[in-house]
């Protein structure tokens, strides 16, 4: 569980910024919320460039939190190959003013043996290093180690030609291990960048953890799969997943990223190969065991207790009683749900989209 709670600093148009408050940390650290990401993060069925579109306005809005208009100054763009080529990083700059003087490329690959990650390889990286520079970065983080690989080659790399790094600010669809890592990171960067600032991460929804077993399905990955036990989830996220509540009962938050935007069938196999591991265990998935993991806690608290749970004690917000209390019913209905019933469903549906790809 993350130290900290969360504080609501501000809109950027019709995003909500949140920052993440603790005398912990050496960096900052904020959740960005938009209509887009919701609706992305919710459903598996928003593919392709729309996933692109769907975060292009938080971007935009995050980094006009940092930058007020007409302050952009320059930056250069690490992209981590593949996931990080989702995130619209360099027209996000663009529409703030910021220029992007490079933009650098790693590739870092995950290497699966039965969905088990048995190792990570970087095949190809372009560089081109420099004095005093704002890296901006999007990927998925969910152990943190393609992440930490990737940094610790670039960092050697700049050392090694004379360059120096004085900022890193960074997006991600992530969880909570990012934040160790970065803390860690910062340290270590220091030591060989005195003059580094430090990250500035934006998280998009929700800082998320990550499955440490198969769960209460039997069939999620472990360290691959998001869930909300042990993160913070903005309220706006958690608001919008009461609207379409069988959305919790989705694989994870989010599926592979480049997968998602770049072989949308592996995409779609992937979801349809969860729903129909619980329609075939349907009968053995306990539903309310199953929504208290999704939730987070496993048990209806008092409005005292869920606010200390959700990190949500600092916000000054009446609205979330509702919030609370239609959690509370969800999780006290959750008996009656029928998992045959809504994976049935879930599976005509992916078919019927999948069709229109292969």
């Amino acid at each position: 569980m993350i130290d900290a709670s969360l504080q609501f600093v501000g809109l950027q148009e019709d995003t909500s910024v949140y920052e993440l408050l603790s005398g912990q940390f050496s960096n900052r650290y904020f959740i960005i919320s938009h209509a887009g990401t919701r609706r992305l993060m919710a459903f598996p069925e928003v593919v392709g460039y729309d996933s692109y579109l769907s975060m292009l306005p938080p971007t935009v809005a995050a980094l006009r939190h940092l930058f007020p208009q007409g302050q952009g100054g320059d930056v250069d763009i690490l992209t981590i190959l593949r996931g990080g080529l989702n995130y619209p990083l360099e027209e996000a700059c663009h529409r703030n003013g910021i220029r992007v003087r490079d933009i650098h490329f790693v590739s870092c690959e995950r290497i699966i043996e039965d969905h088990v990650i048995t190792g990570l390889e970087i095949k190809y990286e372009k560089l081109r290093v420099k004095k005093d520079c704002t890296l901006v970065i999007g990927d998925i983080i969910a152990t943190g180690d393609t992440l930490r690989l990737c940094l610790d080659q670039v960092i050697d790399r700049f050392r090694r030609r004379g360059g120096s790094i004085r900022k890193i600010i960074f997006f991600t669809i992530g969880g909570t291990r990012a934040i160790d890592l970065m803390e860690q990171k910062t340290a270590e960067i220091r030591a060989v960048f005195p003059e580094f600032e430090g990250f500035e991460c934006f998280f998009y929804e929700g800082i998320f953890s990550v499955y440490e077993n198969a769960g209460a399905t039997g069939i999620n990955v472990p360290d691959i799969d998001f869930g909300w036990k042990g993160g913070i989830v903005s309220p706006d996220f958690r608001r919008y997943v009461m609207e379409h509540p069988y959305s919790i009962l989705e694989k994870c938050i989010i599926y592979d990223g480049g997968a998602r935007r770049y072989e949308i069938p592996v995409h779609f196999h992937e979801a349809l190969e969860y729903w129909e591991g619980i329609w075939g265990r349907a009968d053995r998935i306990d539903p309310v065991k199953l929504v208290g993991e999704k939730l987070g806690y496993d048990r209806p608290l008092s409005y005292a207790e869920w606010l200390k749970v959700t990190r949500f004690q600092d916000l000054m917000d009446e609205t979330l009683k509702k919030l609370w209390a239609d959690e509370t019913e969800l999780l006290e209905k959750a008996g009656a749900l029928s998992l045959e019933n809504i994976a049935t469903q879930r599976i005509q549906a992916i078919n019927s989209i999948l069709k229109q790809y292969e």
